[in-house]
């Protein structure tokens, strides 16, 4: 294993035991969506806040395999106080990045750049992904801005 796909899977590991924004709350400001993966039992709640067309806060609660409770705290910090159109960009790049399509590299970095290794194995992008669909939804469906 080479020191970057190390350094990848220490980052997944760090997000994993230790994730940004866990837990959800009770506030109604907060719009919720909830999806569930049936091929492997993935389960995730994203919650978001947005004020002024800028999201504010977003929570994350699920279950599943460490790449995919990893990438909701990923998610969680890579789009923090974005724009809703810049938050798209970012959740298409990254998405686009799985698949090993072309990305606008300056749209997407940090952390959520671990998760490159997963389009080695398709059958984990859905893992990987299933935060970030929910938090799409959720961007697409509220209609605050």
């Amino acid at each position: 294993m080479g020191n970057l796909e190390q350094l990848y899977r220490q980052v997944i590991m760090d997000h994993y035991k230790n994730p940004a924004n866990k837990g959800l709350v009770t506030d109604p400001t907060y719009f919720t969506v909830h999806m569930h993966n049936p091929s492997c039992g993935d389960d995730m709640t994203v919650q978001l806040k947005e004020e002024n067309g800028i999201i504010k806060d977003i929570k994350h609660q699920g279950t599943g395999c460490s790449i995919c409770c990893s990438s909701a705290s990923v998610m969680s910090l890579t789009l923090m106080n974005q724009t809703k159109e810049d938050a798209l960009n970012k959740i298409h790049a990254y998405y686009h990045m799985l698949t090993n399509e072309p990305y606008d590299q300056k749209v997407l970095f940090g952390d959520a750049l671990a998760y490159h290794g997963v389009a080695q194995f398709p059958a984990r992008i859905k893992c990987a992904t299933l935060a970030w669909k929910a938090i799409e939804q959720a961007l697409i469906s509220n209609k605050e801005d």
